[in-house]
């Protein structure tokens, strides 16, 4: 008989018959019960819930795998005790006996079992972690205003990991490495606040942006009117129609020209900022088809450049906010009193509005509050404010997140030149080039782009097709400002 059994029974599987084993075993039923009845939840249940997904596709796995590991830990212990008594359990396979083979069929057919499941189980964790609900709403807090600016942004079909991963295994792996101090971080609340960006480790746009948007493709000019209201008590519209020389790259439609001739294949345009936000851009350095190259410089940029901090110019040096976009206050405001969801006849009520939704709040819930009430102090007799009230509240809750200290002030959007520097980190008339015959202008509006009317009502008809020279909306406006020098995207 077997030492240490209930009553000296002969056990079937005596290594087996230990805590250590018994609760593995334990552990690996419950995590497969568990993982079966959330994958039927998660399978047939309304609506997705990110953290049914994280239960079934990596908790429960992990648990499953822990308590094999349990098993096979008493095992092992089970035996180094009994050879230590010296009694030893040999281990005999004898496939003359019908109670071996039996066996051997359970353990063959259960083995088989279990990799298929594994196999189904690993091809469901891969695809939820890749999915945008993973990425966007596991960690609820931490990601929130990048989900909810997604959301609202040209980009909000295009899945997360096409842009953040890309294809092939390499980026796989370094962002899943990457990721695991993402999760100790959010565990313990080490994270920033705000997110940090430009991203160190993001992958090359070339790699990513290009599978859809390759430079090669013509774009040719494009027409966006830009609609304004002044901050005055009327709040005079002020629009501008541009005629954008987008242009392209594609050697059969001619030479490189446009905006896009900054990410042609042959012209290489590098650059070296001394900034983590890349607003400053000292140097600068083009090589042409023919592999001659030319340095510009600031004249107060007297360093050594480094050659490790020098970056290769591609879509994201202008487009950096493609997908996880931040209204300024100004823009936001004057497209809710553009659509009509905003009364422009409320006297003053583009600059009260954009004041009020740009005033430090602790949460959301406070600054809904505040909102609503600072409109009814201002407006108390008039029922137009109410869906004014709305549409702040709307363009508060798209664009503002007090909880992860979150706003349009903390993401420069290189973009244009009106409230950040954008184009002008370069195009400044400050970088002369090392032979000193050139300079990267700026004073030359229709390089980029030519105004084709601007004003309000009749004006914006009477239509320039070799675009009009710049007014200002307010007369004592000095033209030797850039235009992010005065505006800032708010009040």
């Amino acid at each position: 008989m077997n030492k240490g059994t209930p009553g000296g029974m002969q056990l079937r599987f005596p290594r087996l018959w230990n805590w250590i084993s018994l609760t593995g075993g334990v552990t690996v039923a419950a995590s497969i019960f568990a993982a079966g009845l959330l994958f039927l939840v998660d399978a047939f249940g309304k609506g997705s819930n990110p953290y049914v997904g994280v239960l079934t596709y990596l908790v429960a796995p992990v648990f499953t795998f822990l308590g094999l590991g349990l098993i096979v830990l008493g095992v092992l212990l089970r035996r180094r005790e009994v050879k230590v008594r010296g009694e030893a359990i040999p281990l005999v396979i004898d496939l003359s006996r019908p109670r071996d083979r039996r066996i051997l069929g359970y353990f063959v057919t259960g083995s088989a079992l279990f990799l298929v499941v594994t196999a189904v189980g690993s091809y469901h964790s891969y695809h939820f972690t890749e999915s945008t609900v993973f990425c966007g709403q596991a960690c609820h807090t931490v990601m929130e205003p990048e989900m909810v600016t997604y959301q609202h942004s040209p980009h909000a079909r295009v899945a997360c990991v096409q842009c953040h991963i890309g294809p092939g295994a390499e980026w796989y792996v370094k962002a899943k490495l990457s990721g695991l101090y993402q999760v100790y971080a959010t565990a313990f609340d080490k994270f920033p606040r705000p997110i940090p960006t430009p991203i160190s480790n993001l992958r090359p746009a070339r790699d990513t942006c290009e599978q859809c948007h390759w430079p090669e493709k013509f774009s040719g000019d494009m027409v966006r009117s830009y609609t304004h209201f002044l901050s005055d008590a009327t709040n005079t519209e002020y629009s501008v129609r541009l005629l954008l020389k987008v242009g392209g790259a594609n050697p059969r439609m001619g030479r490189a020209e446009g905006i896009h001739w900054h990410v042609s294949r042959d012209h290489k345009v590098e650059y070296l900022a001394t900034d983590e936000k890349r607003l400053k851009i000292p140097w600068v350095r083009l090589t042409n088809p023919d592999g001659t190259a030319v340095e510009y410089r600031a004249p107060d940029f007297t360093n050594t450049v480094n050659p490790a901090e020098i970056r290769v110019m591609d879509c994201m040096d202008c487009h950096n906010r493609p997908a996880h976009i931040y209204k300024k206050p100004n823009e936001a405001v004057d497209l809710a009193i553009a659509l009509g969801q905003i009364d422009r006849s409320l006297p003053s009520v583009r600059s009260n509005a954009t004041y009020l939704i740009t005033q430090p709040y602790t949460n959301l819930t406070t600054a809904l509050a505040a909102i609503a009430a600072g409109m009814r102090e201002r407006y108390p007799d008039s029922p137009r404010v109410n869906p004014a009230i709305a549409s702040l509240q709307d363009i508060y809750r798209n664009n503002f997140f007090p909880e992860m200290k979150a706003a349009w002030r903390d993401y420069p959007e290189h973009i244009g030149h009106k409230d950040w520097p954008g184009c002008v980190r370069c195009h400044d008339d400050n970088h002369p080039s090392s032979d000193g015959k050139r300079n990267i202008g700026f004073k030359d509006c229709h390089t980029c782009h030519e105004i084709l009317a601007q004003g309000a009502g009749e004006q914006l008809t009477q239509l320039t097709p070799g675009g009009q020279e710049f007014k200002h909306p307010v007369e004592d406006w000095d033209p030797a400002f850039a235009c992010h020098d005065c505006h800032t995207g708010g009040p």
